[in-house]
């Protein structure tokens, strides 16, 4: 299983917003949204072994987080308005513990801690950092994966202390700094290619 976490440093928790404003009243949703579409979306099919975990940190309530199951997912589409109007209806809908809020969607008030905590139990943890080892250098990877990396703004220091507690591999992935759904692209082409040579 590949396990993408990502930051969304300022992306709202409420419902409330516009889907004509995804990049400006939302705390920056259409960079997740982007990121979605990256973890899952082949040319004609979707991704059925990726997760991603989607961590809202903005206003107006405290953290949230959605868990796309690519095995399970039904109504995702490419474009990025839909997928928004998916994530607007999870927030509408309140949650004890993990709720199912569409196929494959679940959400939870889960917090950054949570989740690396959870994860870290079955999984190798990778932090996507710029300064990090090269990943063409790096011999092999496990099967249950994580990677995990912010929106546009890299991890705070506390929020990489939390990190750090569970020992992560960093990972490079080129010399130049990408966008966060960029990265994502990168690492299932680097993964994909190790597989092909198995």
């Amino acid at each position: 299983m590949r396990r993408f976490v990502v930051l969304g440093h300022r992306a709202t928790t409420s419902p409330e917003f516009s889907l004509d404003d995804l990049s400006g009243a939302t705390g920056r949703l259409d960079i997740l949204l982007r990121c979605i579409n990256s973890s899952f979306f082949l040319s004609h099919s979707i991704r059925k072994d990726v997760e991603i975990h989607l961590i809202l940190q903005g206003p107006p309530s405290p953290t949230k987080t959605i868990r796309f199951v690519g095995s399970e997912l039904k109504y995702l589409n490419p474009d990025e308005r839909s997928t928004a109007a998916l994530i607007r209806s999870s927030l509408s809908q309140r949650a004890e513990g993990e709720k199912k809020t569409s196929p494959g969607i679940y959400m939870s008030s889960r917090k950054y801690s949570d989740v690396i905590s959870l994860l870290a139990k079955d999984s190798q943890i990778y932090y996507l950092k710029e300064q990090g080892h090269d990943v063409r250098r790096l011999p092999s990877f496990e099967q249950d994966i994580t990677f995990v990396l912010g929106d546009d703004r890299d991890l705070t220091p506390e929020e990489e202390q939390v990190l750090f507690e569970y020992d992560p591999i960093e990972v490079s992935l080129g010399p130049e700094s990408l966008h966060a759904d960029h990265c994502i692209t990168i690492v299932h082409n680097e993964l994909d290619r190790r597989l092909e040579k198995n």
